[in-house]
Parts: structure tokens; sequence; C-alpha cells
């Protein structure tokens, strides 16, 4: 036998589904706007980075980011775009399938899978696929990654 409580509380769930699933039809357009906003962010990072330009790169990664390779080293920002300055990590493709985007206020955090390939200090890797996760914050109106990982797929 459900407590009274316990009934409640299912009615307060369904209710509040309910209004999520009913938002009013200009929210649900923000929402895919700014996913959109989102998706188009990580695609100019991915751009910049596989064109070198690291000092407009820069901007879409916060003081405070994170990598975590697909080796399992972590890398700060500064680790990171120097590798890339000094030519030892050279994206040579990288490709994103769809970017799964999931938002929450200022946050959002995206999921994709991608096929990429690098040079590391001078000499070619296989092409390889990986799956990336992203952590996104929204500051002084813009998106700038926070963290991210990238695991490759065997």
């Amino acid at each position: 036998m459900r407590s009274a409580v316990g009934r409640a509380a299912s009615v307060l769930l369904g209710v509040l589904a309910g209004a999520v699933s009913c938002a009013p039809a200009s929210m649900q357009s923000q929402i895919a706007s700014e996913a959109a906003l989102v998706r188009q962010t990580e695609r100019e990072r991915v751009r910049l980075l596989v064109a070198g330009d690291v000092d407009r790169a820069r901007q879409f990664h916060a003081d405070e980011f994170q990598l975590i390779n697909p080796a399992g080293r972590a890398l700060s920002r500064d680790q990171y775009l120097g590798s890339l300055a000094s030519g030892y990590l050279d994206y040579l493709s990288w490709e994103p399938a769809t970017i799964e985007v999931r938002l929450a206020g200022k946050a959002a955090t995206i999921r994709y899978r991608s096929e990429l390939q690098v040079s590391l200090g001078g000499v070619p890797q296989p092409r390889r696929g990986h799956w990336h996760i992203d952590h996104y914050e929204k500051r002084d109106g813009r998106w700038q990654v926070i963290w991210s990982q990238a695991t490759e797929i065997k």
C-alpha cells in the first residue's frame, strides 16, 4: 500500500514532467537555438585546432580548461595549446559526427563521435575513431569549454 506522501510525490512528478514537455514554443525555440550555438561553437573550436590557429582557439577555452586526452593524461589549457603551438601535436583531420547537446542554464554538455588523425612529434598516427564529451559554460555571452575528454574507440 502506497503512503499518502508517496502518492503526492508521484502526482507532483507527473505534473512537473507534463510541464516540461508542454513548455511554450518560444522556450523550446530558444533552447533549440542555444543548442545550435553550442554545436556551432564546438565545430569552430575544432576547425581552429585543426588549422593550428592557437591564438583564436584560445578564446574558446576557459582559463581553467582541462583536457583528459585518449592516453589518460590531464592537460591544462596552456599545456594543450602549447603542444599545438610548438607543433608537437598537429591535428591532421578531425571530423565530428552529430553533436548531442544537453543544456542546463548557463552550462552545456556535448557528446559526439569523431574520426581524427594527429601527428605527434612529427610522426603521423593512424586515423582513429574517438568519443568526445565536453562541458561548456556560458560566460560574458559566449560559450567556453571547461572540461574535455576524448576516448579512443578500439
